[in-house]
């Protein structure tokens, strides 16, 4: 009964380490989609992991990854936003940068 305990555990580890990987592959080609739509540049090419909880919806029980990641607006100074990831699923992606509004 310990093997099969032991085993199931070791599945489980695989399967996270699996999942986590997949959604930090997919929070960065979202990080650099959108740095490239509002021409800014996605510094290190990278996110990093800043929280990890649960969240239950409609569809599930799914982990929620918030990450946090830094761009440049003109090459100059680095500034930090943040995406997160329910699942494979985007839930937020934030720039922190104060909105265009034209008044007409």
């Amino acid at each position: 009964m310990n093997h099969l305990f032991a085993v199931f555990l070791l599945l489980l580890l695989g399967w996270f380490w699996l999942d986590s990987m997949r959604a930090r592959e997919i929070a960065v080609e979202v990080c650099k989609a959108a740095c490239l739509q509002r021409d800014l540049q996605f510094l290190d090419q990278a996110v990093a992991l800043r929280r990890l909880s649960l969240a239950w919806r409609a569809e599930g029980l799914r982990i929620r990854r918030l990450y946090r990641f830094d761009f440049s607006e003109e090459g100059v100074g680095r500034r930090s936003g943040h995406i997160v990831m329910r699942g494979l699923t985007l839930e937020d992606l934030s720039f922190g940068l104060p909105t265009d509004h034209q008044d007409n």
